[in-house]
């Protein structure tokens, strides 16, 4: 109760976990990769994967795909660039269910994209998930870990951090 003696309620809206953090996961004989416990409440019953960058796969919730396709479909389709990334990027998209042991199937075009072997390695990017191959995880983030000071600079320079 208030000093008046009226009765409020606190209303506060719903925090969403972020999807952060990296984990190592078998890719099983029929393409089943599972998701981290942690993450499947926040991605819900469905997810939309897709061609990523680097060779990676990105996965999405069902509203930050539609976010996402949003975006993409603004571009116009006047645009060469606009046209070849939509293709890239909408055209090789599967939505997918989540099952109760929470996993989900990667379509073999996607496997091959990204050269998926039986380790793959899904690192949470706040608001999507990237799947790599654990080998090539291994190199980009070796390269990456070697250009971390330069590009701190060049995300200060652009205000970002």
């Amino acid at each position: 109760m208030g000093p008046s003696g009226a009765k409020w309620e606190f209303c506060f809206a719903p925090i969403t976990d972020m999807l952060i953090g990296k984990y190592t996961h078998d890719l099983d004989p029929k393409k089943r990769l599972t998701l981290p416990s942690k993450w499947r409440t926040d991605l819900g019953k469905k997810v939309v994967v897709t061609n990523g960058l680097d060779n990676s796969l990105f996965v999405f919730t069902i509203t930050e795909w539609e976010k996402m396709a949003q975006k993409l479909s603004e571009g116009g389709f006047g645009n060469q660039d606009s046209r070849s990334f939509n293709r890239f990027m909408l055209g090789n998209a599967f939505e997918t269910d989540v099952d109760s042991a929470g996993r989900i199937v990667i379509p073999d075009t996607l496997k091959d994209f990204a050269k998926l072997s039986s380790k793959v390695v899904l690192a949470g990017m706040y608001s999507r998930i990237e799947l790599w191959d654990e080998k090539a995880w291994e190199a980009n983030i070796a390269k990456v870990n070697g250009e971390a000071d330069a590009l701190a600079s060049k995300l200060n320079d652009l205000g970002i951090i």
